[in-house]
């Protein structure tokens, strides 16, 4: 059997909200990823907004990638099909891999909450430098969706089989990935 590792007392989160109109009062979404991970223990150790643009976007994502501190970064906003929306243009080229079941995972989720709505959602992961990369919709029922349907798990160091948890950066164990 493979060995799991042991819940960690916390990973190293970083929040940025993609947003032309929102700032610190009205980012509920980014204010809900905050709370929900502090609450499961994680450390926000960064929270940022910026505008909808691919080079801001990117240079944010790049900068925590590089950090050694930062393990996950939890993006919101910006995965529509509306001229402004980048955050896809933006990350994906960042990815040294892709998670491509975490967008089809969402949109899975979502299509019981909002029908066929949810093909126009764009949600992606990736990891880069050993740093979990989520990317979901602006709206905070989305982020809702995303944390409690994948991410409360996956970024759980104790849940079985496999989580993501063994594939960060300044963690070390195994898991039983079945492929």
């Amino acid at each position: 059997m493979a060995e799991h590792i042991k819940k960690p007392t916390a990973l190293n989160i970083a929040v940025l909200t993609v947003s032309d109109t929102r700032d610190e009062e009205t980012d509920t979404s980014g204010q809900y990823l905050a709370l929900v991970a502090t609450q499961a223990g994680h450390n926000l150790v960064e929270k940022d907004i910026v505008i909808d643009d691919k080079y801001k976007i990117r240079a944010i994502v790049s900068r925590w990638i590089a950090s050694s501190d930062i393990q996950v970064v939890l993006v919101t906003g910006g995965t529509g099909f509306t001229p402004r929306d980048m955050t896809p243009e933006a990350v994906s080229v960042l990815f040294d891999k892709n998670i491509e079941g975490f967008g089809e995972l969402f949109r899975a989720i979502s299509y019981t909450e909002i029908g066929t709505s949810t093909v126009q959602s764009r949600a992606l992961a990736g990891f880069a430098n050993k740093t979990g990369i989520f990317c979901m919709p602006g709206s905070t029922g989305a982020c809702k969706t995303a944390w409690e349907g994948i991410l409360k798990e996956q970024l759980d160091g104790s849940h079985k089989p496999c989580n993501f948890v063994v594939h960060l950066k300044n963690v070390t164990s195994t898991c039983d990935t079945r492929g």
